[in-house]
């Protein structure tokens, strides 16, 4: 589907390698942009840019670029030409590697979002969307699986967990004191769990969800063993979702200020560990590491700005959403499995 107005604009996507990024790469291909990405592949890989065919969606040689963005002024050379700026590259993992990392990760966020902004402010864009997280909300407001929907207005007093949390902060504060002094319109996405395809399911910095299906995939070989006790919960919110939000942000919610982007319900991630179970047809034993960081407790969202603004609520079902990722995973599986064989 083609943009309406057939006027052909240049997007760049930071981290437009990686799981949303290069969902939403595609996506904008498909509505006639041309798309820069810069990534440095830390965690993004250039095989997700291409299609079923196997064909990069952009020209690789071209428009993509392979960047530290920690290193100040990295995409100066790419921004006379661009347009919109959607910034989504960051540092993240798993809540084993998010909590055994904390100065690092705030220290390379902070850098990050604060070169890629001040690169944006000394050349001006039509519009900057900058992705944020639910991590920032108040630590006292996550409060489990029954916890009231947050609101935008419950980021502050700021007293997120982690340092991701805290980062990713620093850098929705920066988007503001960017419009404001500027007039550059701008909006912020603070996206709850997203999940879905492509994604890292590796041993160490595999978010929950792919972790799960990876483990009950490997069972018995791997234990399928949950961190923490499962009463932790999450709003998951799945990719094409995110992408729908973020394809609205730019054509309608520049300028709307902070927007969050997930569901009303709250999941326990033992609910989500027995969904996996069942899907997977297996007779799983399922074992808890209560002496494992939980993270969060729970949380999720108000979604109504979302709805108001960009006419938004999520469409995909947890269930769906898990079931194509398993299948994902399982074919990626065998595919390392035949390769270690031969």
């Amino acid at each position: 589907m083609r943009r309406a107005d057939t006027q052909r604009q240049t997007v760049l996507v930071t981290g437009g390698a990686g799981m949303i990024g290069s969902n939403l790469v595609k996506r904008l291909v498909g509505l006639g942009d041309r798309v820069v990405v810069a990534d440095d592949l830390s965690r993004g890989r250039l095989e997700y840019l291409e299609g079923d065919d196997g064909v990069p969606c952009i020209d690789l040689e071209r428009d993509f670029h392979r960047f530290d963005l920690s290193i100040p002024g990295a995409i100066d050379s790419l921004l006379p030409e661009v347009d919109l700026v959607f910034h989504l590259a960051d540092v993240v993992g798993g809540i084993e590697y998010v909590f055994q990392h904390q100065g690092e990760i705030f220290r390379q966020n902070l850098l990050i979002n604060s070169n890629v902004i001040a690169s944006v402010r000394s050349q001006p864009v039509r519009g900057f969307v900058y992705v944020g997280t639910a991590c920032s909300f108040p630590a006292h407001l996550q409060s489990g699986v029954d916890a009231r929907p947050l609101r935008e207005e419950d980021l502050y007093p700021a007293a997120p967990e982690s340092s991701y949390g805290w980062s990713k902060l620093m850098g929705q504060y920066e988007t503001e004191l960017l419009e404001q002094e500027s007039g550059m319109r701008t909006s912020t996405l603070v996206l709850h769990n997203v999940y879905g395809t492509p994604t890292d399911f590796g041993l160490r910095t595999a978010q929950v969800i792919p972790a799960l299906i990876r483990k009950a995939i490997n069972y018995p070989d791997e234990p399928y063993v949950v961190l923490g006790t499962g009463a932790q919960g999450r709003a998951f919110v799945h990719v094409d979702d995110a992408v729908d939000a973020l394809i609205a942000t730019m054509e309608r919610g520049l300028g709307q200020g902070i927007i969050q982007i997930g569901p009303s319900v709250c999941t326990s991630i033992r609910d989500v560990a027995e969904l996996i179970v069942e899907i997977s047809g297996k007779d799983i034993a399922i074992e808890y590491d209560r002496t494992a960081p939980e993270g969060d407790r729970g949380r999720c969202a108000d979604y109504g700005k979302a709805n108001d603004v960009l006419g938004w609520t999520p469409s995909v079902s947890l269930r769906d959403g898990i079931e194509r990722l398993y299948e994902w995973i399982a074919e990626r599986s065998l595919e390392r499995s035949a390769e270690a064989i031969a």
